[in-house]
């Protein structure tokens, strides 16, 4: 390509600028200069100038990946206006259309190019960009390539090959949110050549951050109004799921002068669009909406962003936040966190990551099917099995199978067939008889359609190729009929829309090659990033620089604009991570709220205890007895909402855990550190951790409190978050032995010490937690977990999945380690006693902890500890086979019946000696994968 000779400065021009933004000149001068370039860049940053300005500045023509049609046409709409030549191929234009667009391209008429991944899939647009003068390859949205990444489509995972048969030009790869593990994926799948890497302009100075924590739905949508009473212009509300969008717009008619719509994937995809123009235009300035609505929305005027429910990662929630204010102009994001939103989100992942045999029936389900191709929806599918899952379970099941090369999932919206020749001879007529000319005559067109593209599946039209061939497409159908009799070649008659083709119904599901221990890892970062955007909705620091660290930004300082910057000026006068107020005021609460949890032994949720805490005068705290606890109204000068905040912090430090043992309803119990933190074991300086506004109202009505703190904790403050001065040495006060889960509480402070009299006992042993009322907003049936962004050459994928919870990877403490026994009746059979060890208490206890619980301890039949506990019979399953692993007494019989583990032990005995894994293969039809295992496990143990 011809370089220009010309500074970048000089082209700004020809796009109606006078400067560039933060970051850009980088990243084109490294373009200009020939280099493969990474540009990560934040929403609003002035990705799309990064190649634009390069490639008018040169010959050639830049080719653009692009996700979404919408965000096409207004790329080139808005290119074209500054007399840019440039274009777009997708499928909304007619053949004649695209063809006379692609003949366009060759010759050199466009500079830019804007096409869908899928396009790549077209054998006759492959021959032509081969033939086409390439500068740039530019792939918009590249962390749409990475299944480390929070929108990951297949046919971008196919770009490697795409740049390897075009030349490997020159490319960019440019998204708005990447942490390391994505770059790493891009630059690797891409196979970029030493590339440039730039993370940069991820401030937004213009943004006003701000986080809120209602105490319950009620106040929360109190808080929304305010907020939007409050601001004009135009914005986005993002809920979780299609119901809350429904019900946000009900409740905001109402309340607000201001036109409002919802926006979600259950919408018809035309109500989408015309949704979408009326907000663009103006028409309509408040959108309700799932995640489902933004990639591609480029509207500069937006005044606000607010996140009615806790997103899912950072990487989300910032490209969702950053796309306020991209003209510039002060704008605001609001977050209004909840701790019960983090459920809506496990819920999220624990659906992205089905059970083995939820994969397995799904296949077998598919195999079944007759049909080629199988033209089903995801809801069908899972109507058809009567799956727990949502659709976005069976897509993800899908996306597994697909990967494991079991089938391949297709979208044509032309009526359009598919062929794929597996093999690398130049021709494959010299296979088909000599006297069958018709046959042969239309093996050398379908090889013509396929070209150099081998071992692919290439859609082409049937009316096409039966003119090509001077045939009727009936007389080349009974042809094709032959053909396919070769082991080489894999046909697919015409078909509409979406469709799923198997590879080969005859392949057993265990042979297919599915990493479970991979996604097993990738399920646990879903977790870890989820965890991130907790911490970031209850940090005490800059919250913009929490972002800008979370992605690496060098650049990165304090905002001086978001809420936390705003209570630090306002308490100390400057932008500061200085603690200040009283740290043993803060300290005393914190003990009272943990002695008060600790005394209603794990009965009750955070909000009774607030109540208790508070002294609140309510029926309910006779009721109970609460308001006979010697805790009773010793934070009585704080508010309820206050005590809360500072249980929602100590839960989320680990100091209090919350346990559901009904779903959606968690009570609450001081967990082992709590312990320490309440008997004076520990020193924790919270004035560096809490709130602004909480840490100053503690200070205030608690001044010349002191807390418990027996000899030597002395508390030597610092300014390192989390920092504690111990009285032992580390190893051993958090040593299991350490800790009695016993006792309620070890010197607590002055006047804390009465204990609750037996018939108070007696009284709350017998209470139903009613702390946190069943919430209608948090029905499962409507959760949207779709990313349809409205695209119709690339429908919106799932990230892979697993069936392992994240906090499974970590262990269980040993019961061997436990100083506790208690005793168990024995389950399914004559009044007996078991003695067993429970594990002495852990900071948290791993999920597969509390179903083994419900069997061995509670006593709860299969089907009360799956309604209990919200799982599906193959993850009780495979929680029981890990409690096996640890070590923890488990009976096959608890979830097997005697004919199904006879069944098992008769196939075992037919196979002595034979390795468990060289078993599984050769399972009989009845007998399900994880039960097996489990039982193997079992017998495995007992004979030990």
């Amino acid at each position: 390509m011809t370089q220009s000779t010309l500074q970048p400065e000089q082209w700004l021009a020809n796009f109606g600028l006078d400067q560039f933004r933060p970051g850009q000149k980088l990243v084109i001068e490294a373009i200009m200069d020939g280099r493969d370039t990474l540009c990560i860049m934040p929403t609003g940053g002035g990705k799309s100038l990064c190649y634009q300005l390069p490639t008018i500045a040169r010959e050639g023509v830049t080719i653009v990946i692009s996700p979404l049609i919408a965000l096409m046409k207004d790329q080139v709409d808005s290119l074209t206006a500054t007399n840019i030549p440039a274009t777009f191929i997708n499928s909304t234009l007619s053949g004649d259309e695209q063809q006379s667009r692609i003949n366009g391209m060759v010759a050199g008429e466009y500079q830019l190019v804007y096409i869908a991944p899928e396009r790549l899939r077209s054998s006759s647009f492959m021959r032509a960009v081969q033939r086409t003068k390439i500068q740039l390859l530019a792939v918009d949205e590249a962390h749409c390539i990475s299944q480390w990444g929070h929108d990951f489509r297949p046919d971008y995972a196919r770009l490697g090959k795409f740049r390897e048969r075009i030349g490997n030009p020159q490319t960019v790869a440019l998204t708005a949110t990447a942490t390391s593990f994505v770059q790493e994926d891009i630059c690797k799948i891409l196979n970029l050549s030493s590339p440039s890497k730039f993370v940069t302009g991820f401030a937004r100075s213009n943004l006003s951050i701000t986080v809120k924590s209602p105490r319950a739905n009620s106040d929360k949508d109190r808080q929304l109004i305010e907020f939007l009473n409050s601001r004009k212009g135009c914005g986005i509300i993002y809920a979780s799921t299609r119901k809350s969008c429904e019900h946000l717009v009900d409740l905001l008619e109402d309340q607000i002068d201001r036109t409002i719509a919802f926006y979600h994937a259950g919408l018809a995809s035309d109500q989408r669009r015309k949704v979408q123009e009326l907000f663009m235009s103006g028409e309509t300035e408040i959108i309700v909406a799932t995640n489902a609505f933004g990639m591609g929305i480029d509207k500069p005027d937006l005044r606000f962003v607010i996140h009615y429910n806790l997103p899912g990662s950072i990487e989300a929630y910032y490209q969702e936040a950053g796309r306020a204010g991209r003209d510039g102009l002060p704008s605001d994001c609001l977050m209004l966190y909840s701790f019960q939103d983090k459920f809506i989100q496990e819920f999220f992942i624990e659906n992205s990551y089905p059970s083995r045999d939820t994969i397995r029936k799904v296949y077998a389900y598919l195999c079944s099917i007759p049909d080629d191709p199988i033209e089903m929806t995801l809801q069908e599918v899972k109507d058809e099995l009567g799956l727990q899952v949502g659709t976005t379970g069976i897509a993800t099941c899908e996306n597994l199978l697909e990967k494991a090369n079991a089938i391949e999932r297709l979208d044509s919206r032309q009526n359009s067939a598919g062929i794929r020749i597996d093999s690398d001879l130049p021709t494959l007529v010299d296979f088909l008889p000599r006297e069958a000319t018709k046959r042969r005559h239309v093996m050398r067109g379908l090889e013509r359609v396929v070209g150099d593209l081998r071992g692919e599946r290439v859609m082409f039209q049937p009316k096409w190729l039966a003119q090509q061939l001077d045939m009727d497409w009936s007389a080349v159908t009974r042809q094709i009929k032959q053909i396919v009799n070769l082991p080489m070649v894999d046909y697919i008659p015409p078909f509409r829309g979406r469709a799923i083709h198997v590879v080969d119904r005859m392949k057993r599901f265990s042979e297919l090659e599915i990493d479970f221990a991979e996604l097993a890892r990738r399920q646990k970062a879903e977790y870890e990033k989820l965890e991130s955007v907790i911490k970031f909705a209850t940090t005490r620091r800059c919250r913009q620089l929490e972002i800008l660290e979370y992605f690496g930004d060098p650049e990165r300082k304090h905002c001086r604009n978001c809420d936390n910057c705003g209570s630090n000026l306002k308490a100390t006068g400057k932008v500061s991570s200085e603690k200040f107020g009283d740290p043993m005021s803060c300290l005393y609460a914190a003990q009272v709220a943990l002695s008060g949890t600790a005394r209603t032994h794990g009965r009750f949720g955070k909000t009774v205890i607030a109540q208790m805490l508070t002294g609140s005068t309510s029926k309910k705290m006779q009721q109970l007895g609460l308001n006979r606890i010697s805790t009773f109204g010793l934070l009585k000068p704080l508010r309820q909402t206050d005590v809360v905040a500072l249980m929602d912090f100590l839960i989320e430090k680990g100091h209090i855990e919350q346990i559901e043992q009904t779903k959606f309803r968690p009570t609450t119990k001081v967990a082992a550190s709590g312990r320490m933190l309440m008997s004076g074991e520990r020193f924790v300086d919270l004035t560096t951790q809490l709130p602004m506004n909480l840490v100053s109202k503690l200070s205030s009505v608690f001044k010349g409190k002191q807390p418990h703190l027996v000899d030597n904790a002395k508390p030597q403050l610092s300014d390192q978050p989390d920092t504690m001065q111990l009285t032992k040495t580390t190893e051993t006060v958090f040593s299991d032995h350490q800790v009695d889960d016993t006792l309620v509480e070890t010197e607590p402070p002055a006047s804390l010490t009465d204990t609750p009299d037996a018939e108070l006992e007696a009284e709350l042993d017998d209470e139903l937690n009613d702390s946190v009322g069943y919430d209608p907003m948090l029905d499962f049936s409507n959760l949207d977990q779709s990313s349809d962004q409205d695209s119709v050459d690339s429908p919106a994928e799932q990230e892979t999945a697993t069936e392992t919870p994240a906090e499974l990877a970590d262990a269980p403490p040993s019961p061997a380690k436990s100083n506790r026994s208690i005793d168990v009746p024995d389950i399914g059979g004559e009044p007996s006693v078991t003695r067993i060890d429970l594990p002495a208490p852990s900071l948290v206890q791993p999920s597969f902890y509390w179903t083994w619980r419900q069997f061995a301890v509670e006593g709860y039949a299969l089907e009360h500890v799956i309604q209990s506990r919200q799982l599906d019979r193959s993850k009780i399953v495979a929680h029981l086979t890990q409690a096996v692993e640890q070590q923890f007494p488990v009976e096959s019989s608890w979830v097997m019946s005697n004919e199904k583990i006879e069944k098992i032990a008769a196939f075992v005995a037919q196979n002595p000696g034979r390795r468990i894994s060289g078993l599984l293969s050769e399972l009989p039809d009845e007998i399900l994968t994880e039960e097996f295992i489990l039982y193997s496990k079992c017998e495995t143990r007992d004979a030990n």
